[in-house]
C-alpha cells in the first residue's frame, strides 16, 4: 500500500474528525457525522497498523481518535466536589473496611518487634550479627539520635515521606503476591532490633522518646498499607461468593484508594518526624502531639468510615464511573 496516496485520499476525513472533536458543542447533524467519521478513521488506523505501520501516522490517527472518543462518550472532569467526596466518603470507607486487618497486623508486628528486641538484648550472637561492640555503642549513643538532626527539617521530612509512601504503595500494589508479609516482617524486626541495641546501652528511654512522636502515626500507616495489600491477597483465596476476577478488581480499586490516602497520612507523619521529633519541645509534649495525630486519624476512620460504609460505600469507583456488573445469585 502506498501510504502517501492513502493519506492523501483519506486526509480530509481525518482533518474533519479532528475539527469536530475539538468543537465544544455539536449540532445533531455534527454528532451523527462525528460517529460515522470515528468508525471510518478507526478502520483506517487498523489498516495502517496492519499494512504500513508508520509511527507518525499511527500516532496522528490515535490522537485524533482519542479526542473524538472523548467527544462522543463524554469525559468526567475532576472537580473540588470529587476531591471532597474522596476525603469524606471513599477514603474513610476503604480504611474502615480494613480496620480489623490493621489492628491484627499492628498487634502481630508489635509482638515480632518485642521478640526481636529481646533477642538482640540477650543474645551475644544476635548482637555480633549487627556489628562490633564499639559499633553498637556508637549507634546507641550517637547515630540513632543524630539520624533525626543531621538534615534540615524540610529535606528530612520530604525524604521520610517519599520513602514511607513508596513502601506503602508497594504493599498495596504487590499485595496480591503476599509481598506485604515480607515488608511488615522486616520493618518489625528492624524496629525491634534497634530498640534492643538501645536497651543494651541504657538508651531505651531515648528510643521511645524519638520513635513515639512520629512513629505512632507512621507505623500505623504502614500497618494500614499492609492490611490493604493482604486484603487483596486474601480476596484471591476467598472471593466472597463473587467471580474471582471481579472480586480482585473491585477490592484492588477500593484499596488503591487507601494507597492514595496514605500519601497524605504519611506526609503528616513526615512533618512530625521532620519538625517535632528533633525539636526542643519537652518530650511529653512531643509524644502528646503524636498521640493527637493518631487519635485524629482513628476518629476520621471510625466516624466518617462507619457512616460511609453504612451508606453502601466501599471505596470503589462510583457506579456511574464503573463498568456494568452482572448480578450474582445469592
Amino acid at each position: 500500500m502506498d501510504l502517501d496516496a492513502f493519506s492523501a485520499v483519506h486526509g480530509p476525513a481525518w482533518a474533519r474528525l479532528d475539527e469536530l472533536a475539538k468543537q465544544r458543542r455539536l449540532t445533531g447533524a455534527e454528532s451523527d457525522e462525528i460517529v460515522l467519521l470515528y468508525q471510518e478513521v478507526a478502520t483506517h488506523l487498523s489498516t495502517v497498523r496492519s499494512v504500513a505501520p508508520d509511527p507518525s501516522v499511527v500516532s496522528q490517527l490515535s490522537d485524533v481518535l482519542g479526542r473524538a472518543r472523548a467527544a462522543i462518550a463524554g469525559s468526567h472532569d475532576p472537580s473540588w466536589s470529587d476531591a471532597a467526596r474522596f476525603l469524606v466518603v471513599s477514603l474513610p470507607a476503604a480504611l474502615y473496611r480494613i480496620r480489623w486487618w490493621t489492628v491484627v497486623i499492628a498487634v502481630a508486628c508489635c509482638a515480632v518487634a518485642v521478640v526481636a528486641g529481646a533477642n538482640v538484648y540477650s543474645d551475644p550472637a544476635a548482637q555480633a550479627a549487627m556489628g562490633t561492640p564499639s559499633q553498637l555503642e556508637a549507634y546507641a549513643e550517637q547515630e540513632f539520635a543524630n539520624y533525626y538532626t543531621n538534615n534540615p527539617g524540610q529535606s528530612f521530612a520530604a525524604q521520610v515521606w517519599t520513602n514511607n509512601a513508596w513502601i506503602a504503595m508497594q504493599c498495596v500494589a504487590f499485595g496480591i503476591t503476599g509481598w506485604p508479609l515480607m515488608v511488615l516482617w522486616q520493618n518489625a524486626v528492624g524496629v525491634g532490633a534497634a530498640g534492643g541495641v538501645m536497651a543494651l546501652h541504657g538508651g531505651l528511654d531515648v528510643f521511645f522518646q524519638l520513635i513515639l512522636p512520629h512513629g505512632l502515626m507512621e507505623l500505623t500507616a504502614i500497618f494500614v498499607a499492609g492490611a490493604a495489600g493482604l486484603k487483596i491477597f486474601w480476596t484471591v483465596i476467598d472471593p466472597g461468593g463473587r467471580p474471582r476476577g471481579r472480586a480482585v478488581s473491585e477490592e484492588g480499586r477500593a484499596l488503591f484508594t487507601v494507597a492514595l490516602g496514605l500519601v497524605g497520612v504519611l506526609a503528616v507523619s513526615g512533618l512530625v518526624e521532620g519538625f517535632v521529633t528533633p525539636s526542643d519541645l519537652p518530650w511529653g509534649l512531643k509524644i502528646a502531639i503524636g498521640t493527637v495525630v493518631l487519635a485524629a486519624f482513628w476518629a476520621y476512620v471510625l466516624v466518617l468510615g462507619r457512616r460511609a460504609v453504612l451508606g453502601g460505600e466501599t471505596g470503589d469507583l462510583r457506579a456511574e464511573h464503573n463498568v456494568d456488573q452482572l448480578p450474582i445469585a445469592a
